[in-house]
């Protein structure tokens, strides 16, 4: 009777010829052609929608990575995160078991909940990026927008599993998203002064004289300047990028992942304060023209640190860290698993719902309609705006101590300006002015020509950008105020004051005036601005929400710039009113209106 049972069920079911046989002559291929083909379609449409969300981001992201050096490490991101999803995917865990239709139909109104917004977010974030690329929140949601469609897709494909599973690589990308100036100034400025004055002291100590002047170094053979390369924010920056990235890479906890990151801040930082007593040794045993030589190798080496001790912690870090991350698979699931994946990606499971081709057919439709809507919006506006008038400046050469200012190559390279020129002289006080004050004038032309990124380099060189840089302490805002040039033509500009405060010496005065002006404008700002401020097109430089509307609504990019700065610099304290008389007299006596296409 045994013999006859064991003769009649096999033990070994699946080896046993008849089933073996049953279970290799269905394929996925053949149990529905109509299915294959629909599911083809779902890929192709996943992945295009996927490849077009990516790629507007980035295109929009590279702008402040080429132009910006403090995020050139941005063109790295998008690779390393691909990389890191492509070791997500080798290791994905199973999907879910399918659950009732009641919990599918929750599911599709959760992703309707997140997915319909992201998608008509999009619209209002291409329009103002396009005509305020310098405004980085914008950026971040732009990027919040993405990374969420992106998750919603691989939660609709593996469920929660996938979500959390996944969702590193695909938040990895906000490393690269430029931070809100609000908090990079506060970080720069603190971190200059810092460097600042421990290059100081540890040069004291190593026997250089050395005594910090704001952001300045007064060594012997002259003035080091710690700028925002030198303050250590774009290696700050670099090691949360390398931190993160081989925490990821090694799959370790919350906790070590914590550790790991602030491990290498404190190595980028503790280079870049060794860099910079290096700096200034150089430039007090050598000359100052040695510090630009060392200056890009030393900070090349700080990357190149950062990168291997991180690489370095990681290793010992995981070392006593049994990885989980990376599950080993049976070998008799090895070549299901691709299948499974597969078929989930292209059906959906779990209390997902099914990703249907109709709703991805009009997202990817919804794609195209916000660029050829944002292009067919500005084309349109651009058919109405107005050149404005044409204006250069004629240097007086004849001015007391007038010489011209030789702009550094690596200014050059940040704002990569089509023309550009600077020079300084003296200004005579007023007359009502009891006592001669000397009164340095420097003053600033630089224009860019119309193309991509022009109002993004226009609005890299403001003085409450670039002279606290050098030591300046914003002390006042005294906002915009028009000056005349030539019969009803004006220019607007907006003025800040400044202090920088010298050890056993009075603090240096300082009155920056700044104006922006574009080629051509809408026929509704030449309105707004009044015939005497037909020169201005919107320029006055508040840098409000308001003013950035304004922008979109008129249809205003990358228009072509041009920007003139001056600075009034003394020893002796002297009024808003004084600075604002001889802003007058310079714009009156320098600025000159030429004939449209000269320039």
């Amino acid at each position: 009777m045994m013999d006859a049972l064991h003769f009649v069920l096999p033990r070994n079911l699946v080896n046993s010829r008849p089933v073996q046989k049953l279970a290799t002559t269905r394929t996925l291929s053949q149990e529905s052609p109509l299915r294959d083909s629909r599911s083809s379609v779902r890929v192709v449409l996943t992945v295009l929608f996927v490849a077009a969300l990516w790629f507007g981001l980035c295109k929009e992201l590279s702008g402040e990575w080429s132009v910006n050096e403090q995020y050139n490490f941005g063109w790295f991101v998008p690779f390393f995160a691909l990389y890191l999803f492509w070791l997500r995917w080798e290791d994905a865990p199973r999907t879910e078991i399918r659950n009732p239709k009641s919990e599918i139909r929750k599911g599709q109104t959760i992703a309707a909940l997140l997915a319909i917004p992201a998608l008509l977010l999009l619209l209002p974030v291409r329009l103002f990026e396009i005509a305020n690329p310098e405004w980085r929140l914008v950026a971040w949601a732009h990027a919040v927008a993405v990374v969420t469609l992106t998750l919603l897709l691989i939660w609709c494909a593996g469920g929660e599993a996938w979500l959390r599973h996944f969702a590193f690589p695909v938040a990895f990308i906000f490393v690269a998203v430029p931070w809100p100036t609000s908090l990079e100034t506060p970080v720069i400025h603190g971190l200059m002064r810092v460097v600042a004055r421990v290059a100081a002291e540890t040069a004291m100590l190593l026997g250089t004289p050395a005594q910090v002047e704001g952001n300045l170094i007064r060594v012997p053979n002259g003035l080091v300047g710690v700028n925002e390369a030198c303050s250590g924010i774009r290696s700050l920056q670099t090691s949360l990028m390398i931190g993160l990235l081989f925490g990821e890479l090694k799959r370790f906890s919350v906790l070590r992942r914590v550790a790991l990151v602030a491990c290498a801040v404190a190595i980028a930082l503790l280079a870049n304060f060794v860099r910079a007593v290096f700096l200034v040794r150089i430039a007090a045993t050598e000359n100052l023209s040695a510090v630009g030589r060392w200056h890009d190798i030393a900070g090349y080496s700080i990357v190149a640190l950062v990168f291997i001790g991180t690489m370095a912690l990681a290793y010992l870090l995981g070392k006593s860290h049994r990885n989980v991350g990376f599950q080993p698979v049976p070998p008799g699931m090895a070549s299901s698993l691709p299948i499974s994946q597969t078929r989930c990606l292209l059906k959906g499971s779990g209390k997902m719902p099914q990703l249907r081709i109709r709703y991805l057919a009009a997202a990817l439709c919804w794609l195209l309609l916000v660029e050829v809507g944002t292009a067919a919006w500005y084309r349109a506006h651009e058919r109405n705006l107005v050149r404005g008038i044409p204006w250069s400046v004629r240097w007086p050469e004849q001015a007391p101590n007038f010489h011209q200012l030789k702009i550094d190559q690596e200014i050059r390279a940040v704002l990569r300006f089509d023309d550009g020129k600077g020079a300084a002289w003296m200004v005579t006080s007023p007359v009502n002015r009891s006592e001669p004050n000397a009164i340095s004038c420097l003053l600033y032309v630089f224009r860019w020509n119309p193309g991509k990124n022009s109002a993004l380099l226009a609005n890299l060189h403001r003085p409450d950008v670039c002279l606290p840089a050098s030591g300046w302490i914003k002390t006042a805002d005294d906002g915009v105020r028009s000056y005349p040039v030539s019969g009803s033509f004006e220019l607007s500009f907006r003025h800040f004051e400044f202090q920088r405060t010298f050890e056993g010496s009075a603090p240096q005065i300082a009155h920056a005036f700044y104006c922006l002006s574009e080629d051509r404008a809408s026929s509704g700002s030449m309105s707004r601005a009044g015939t005497n401020s037909r020169g201005m097109f919107g320029s006055s430089s508040e840098w409000t929400r308001a003013e950035r509307i304004r922008t979109v609504l008129e249809g205003r990019r990358h228009l072509g710039q041009q920007v003139i700065e001056a600075l009034f610099v003394s020893n002796e304290p002297f009024s808003a009113a004084e600075a604002e008389s001889y802003l007058r007299d310079v714009i009156h006596n320098v600025v000159v209106l030429r004939q449209p296409g000269n320039r």
